[in-house]
């Protein structure tokens, strides 16, 4: 699915003194993550991503900012050379491409492999719930932990093969891993998170005079 590579994460986190977690374990560091995050159900962070596609000679490497507020409004910007800005609300979902004044329109919540996607991109920033969708295997490694989801729903099966989430002793995301059933492979590291209040503008688009806007799914 390209928009899945448009939005969002090389080989699984692992290191020599990784120590499995115990299912009550497991089920213990959910619920702390839980909870500092509804302590602060918004947060943003910078951040880098390698894409390594396998119809490409090199990788793709990208750089910006993502915004998120629960339970899955989100915001995410990329600079460079390609830049784009991806704009949620939790119904309506916009893709900018102010290079080319163009965007994508699209309407959430039909149950849509594009609403599967967005699951797959937003699991390590909202965890309500994800063991619903995911099988759950978790690690001590250093100071942090390292969390393995592997997707239970075939409407998940089809985008992502395993997601893998490496939070600091903080509890902060780190890095995330995307391995798709195609090969595809997406790392992304987050840097100077912050769990500041958003302005609920962020989360609204408007696309600018002259923009021509496209729904490739319908209306």
């Amino acid at each position: 699915m390209g928009l899945l590579m448009g939005l969002a994460f090389l080989t699984p986190i692992h290191s020599a003194s990784a120590e499995a977690l115990a299912p009550n374990d497991l089920k213990a560091l959910l619920s702390r993550i839980r909870e500092k995050r509804a302590g602060a159900p918004q947060v943003q962070a910078d951040f880098q991503e390698e894409k390594t596609i396998r119809m490409m000679n090199k990788p793709v490497v990208s750089a910006g900012k993502v915004w998120f507020q629960t339970p899955n409004k989100f915001r995410r910007e990329v600079r460079g050379n390609s830049p784009s800005v991806t704009v949620s609300d939790g119904q309506q979902l916009w893709i900018h491409y102010p290079k080319f004044s163009s965007a994508e329109h699209y309407t959430l919540g039909k149950r849509s492999p594009l609403d599967a996607g967005i699951a797959a991109i937003t699991a390590s920033l909202n965890l309500e719930g994800v063991e619903n969708t995911y099988n759950i295997t978790g690690s001590r490694e250093g100071s942090g932990y390292v969390l393995q989801l592997a997707p239970r729903t075939p409407s998940l099966k089809r985008l992502l093969q395993r997601f893998t989430i490496r939070f600091n002793e903080a509890l902060q995301v780190e890095r995330t891993e995307m391995l798709q059933p195609n090969g595809d492979r997406i790392v992304t590291n987050y840097t100077n998170e912050s769990r500041a209040p958003i302005d609920p503008g962020t989360f609204t688009f408007t696309p600018p005079a002259g923009t021509n806007v496209t729904s490739p799914l319908g209306r």
